[in-house]
């Protein structure tokens, strides 16, 4: 009962409240013009942030998993699981103007690591990166997306029976045999349902790209900059806006939840 109070006073409650705020009108009448606008109008904000959390789960999944199965299956030094494991853990969960600082700090157009490249005949600010675009962000998000995809394959990794490597090869399987028949389709579930963790994850990103540029086009600081606004209050669209954030991720975890659920099967054979 206190948990399903707690849900119910911190997430529910709150919920409730901006949806209803979206569909209310300046004039305090019932009106669907805000939920619709805020995709008409702010489509452009709506794709940056598919964009973006498309491409850094994608990425995420690729190299988390690869981290993940080579910590998982190195057997020298015996400490570097437990440290890969424990970093995973804090990094995953850190993220903010804190996180944003560091790399201002180490690769800001005056950060130090900028300078190093520059000095050595390489400035990036005049390539591909920029750390208040695009280029920038994802890299800033690797930080905290690869840990977290380090800690959801983890427990898959370890799903992947030893035996089963063996009665591969005992039946003639090369090890592309034996990752394509067994081990890709184990490890499946686990990956796809982390896509979709990371994609959320992603999504619902605020403080750490506001940080790095206050005017990204993204919906979490189109919400921001809709309620410092002088329309605080009045208009429904920043509420919209935090109702398809709402839809999205709701989807997004929905699919991780049952895909977790079909991940489990293996792990506890």
């Amino acid at each position: 009962m206190p948990f399903l109070a707690f849900l119910f006073i911190f997430l529910l409650l709150p919920t409730y409240g901006v949806v209803r705020k979206a569909f209310i009108a300046n004039d305090g009448g019932y009106t669907t013009e805000g939920f619709t606008d805020a995709i008409s109008k702010e489509w452009p904000a709506f794709w940056g942030s598919l964009k973006l959390s498309f491409v850094t789960a994608l990425l995420g999944v690729v190299f988390g998993t690869l981290l993940a199965y080579a910590a998982a299956t190195a057997r020298r030094p015996k400490w570097l699981r437990s440290l890969v494991a424990s970093f995973s853990g804090v990094a995953a969960n850190m993220g903010g103007v804190i996180l944003a600082f560091l790399f201002i700090s180490l690769l800001g157009r005056q950060g130090l690591a900028t300078k190093l490249l520059t000095e050595a005949g390489w400035n990036p600010y005049k390539s591909w990166f920029n750390l208040n675009e695009f280029t920038g962000w994802v890299m800033v998000y690797m930080y905290f997306q690869i840990p977290l995809m380090v800690l959801v394959t983890l427990p898959a990794i370890d799903g992947l029976k030893p035996a089963w490597r063996e009665a591969s090869a005992n039946l003639g399987g090369t090890t592309w045999t034996y990752w394509w028949r067994v081990g890709l389709p184990v490890l499946a579930p686990s990956m796809l349902g982390g896509f979709l963790l990371l994609f959320a994850n992603s999504f619902s990103a605020f403080a750490t790209v506001y940080a790095l540029n206050t005017s990204a086009n993204l919906v979490p600081v189109k919400i921001s900059f809709f309620l410092q606004g002088d329309v605080t209050g009045r208009s429904p669209m920043p509420f919209a806006l935090a109702t398809w954030m709402i839809i999205v991720i709701a989807v997004s975890m929905g699919g991780y939840l049952v895909l977790r659920k079909r991940a489990e099967r293996w792990q506890q054979q």
